[in-house]
């Protein structure tokens, strides 16, 4: 038996932020939460040198991260290095995300993943398949030549996979409202993204069993008072869930507070990284379906400008919220923890409360994550 006490360190629970407390890991997971004059007598302690210990947290749209992609290397070993990658910056579980291509890299995709997952990959705990059924007038930096409609047959094919959460998005010009609720049927969370759709077309779609909208402003139909759009839905909707880039590049933070107080429903906005290869690495060019991409002063980009994906992290994600949204930083953790377990239904992470995983994160005194936690098992971090 694997039993400790983790002491030292205020415990943020996902609720409430606590001095005096000891977390008790039993077995990789949390057994109690209790004042440290109760941890009982011979335990074992881990002691921190203060700072705050806070839900690990879940990022649901990673496309790489440690010079890797994983449309480029579909693997066990691609997984499992872009979650190493990510759990330096607090990231104790993640959707590896496929963008737009052939339906041989997606599906070596999804099958890297069920195999990561079936031999305990750290962090990998389902994926994200971002297109091919998307818009080409909301492309972003998806390859225009690999988009295409959804037929009848990838639904069978995806609804068949075994990966649990997979998170689809999709674009409502390119797929039906019958498919969507097939897929949801099938145990598919669907998200629209990359769509240029009507507000009412993406109600619709909803109302078919669409949960999400896919990085809220970025590769979808504005808001404007007459024409809402994919924006205006997924702010009007109480039952749909977004993901929103905190980077200071895809979304103005007049726009993220805007979203954010527009927003209809208690905590249905996520952190979200869209993090590419070049978190955790010093190399400053990557490629994306053959295209180059490049690394300057923190901002991606394809040669013509367009933007791909991000090298956020989320603890950055978290400090941006904070410091220059304005979100309560409790709030902001909630954002980057406790709603996307919400979202993904996964009830053993997103707080810290007795019969949870132990999947937690140690932020030290500056605010960096010093180390975490995955099923209870540590990794130090020498800085963030």
């Amino acid at each position: 038996m694997d039993r400790f006490a983790l002491t030292g360190a205020a415990v943020f629970d996902g609720e409430t932020t606590a001095d005096g407390m000891a977390v008790i890991v039993r077995d990789g997971l949390v057994e109690a939460v209790c004042q440290v004059a109760d941890i009982p007598d011979g335990m074992s302690r881990v002691e921190l040198d203060a700072g705050l210990l806070v839900p690990g947290f879940i990022d649901i749209q990673v496309n790489g991260g440690g010079g890797v992609l994983l449309n480029e290397t579909p693997s066990v070993e691609g997984v499992h290095a872009i979650c190493e990658a990510h759990r330096c910056f607090g990231s104790t579980a993640l959707l590896p995300t496929v963008i737009t291509d052939r339906p041989e890299v997606t599906f070596a995709a999804i099958d890297a993943v069920a195999a990561a997952m079936a031999a305990g990959v750290p962090g990998c705990i389902g994926i994200h398949v971002e297109g091919p059924f998307i818009s080409t007038a909301r492309k972003g930096a998806h390859d225009p030549s690999l988009i295409r409609k959804m037929t009848d047959s990838d639904v069978d094919r995806l609804a068949a996979t075994s990966v649990r959460p997979l998170l689809l998005t999709v674009a409502p010009e390119s797929v039906s409202n019958e498919q969507i609720a097939r897929l949801s049927g099938a145990g598919v969370l669907v998200s629209l993204g990359h769509s240029d759709a009507e507000f009412e077309r993406a109600t619709s779609a909803f109302d078919a069993g669409a949960r999400c909208g896919t990085h809220l402003f970025n590769a979808m139909s504005q808001l404007s008072h007459r024409k809402p759009g994919l924006v205006g839905a997924v702010l009007e909707r109480d039952d749909v869930w977004c993901g929103i880039i905190a980077d200071g590049h895809h979304v103005h933070p007049a726009a993220i507070g805007v979203a954010l107080r527009a927003k209809r429903g208690v905590g249905r906005v996520l952190a979200i990284t869209d993090a590419m290869p070049t978190v955790g690495v010093a190399d400053d060019v990557f490629w994306l379906n053959g295209r180059r991409a490049t690394r300057r002063d923190g901002k991606l980009t394809l040669d013509d400008g367009t933007l791909a994906g991000s090298d956020l992290t989320m603890i950055g994600a978290v400090r941006y919220l904070t410091d220059v949204v304005g979100v309560p930083f409790e709030e902001s953790l909630r954002m980057a923890a406790t709603y996307p377990a919400q979202f993904l239904q996964d009830h053993a992470r997103g707080r810290i409360e007795a019969g949870r995983r132990a999947d937690l994160v140690w932020l030290n005194c500056s605010g960096e994550v010093g180390a975490t936690w995955i099923g209870g098992g540590v990794h130090r971090v020498s800085a963030s």
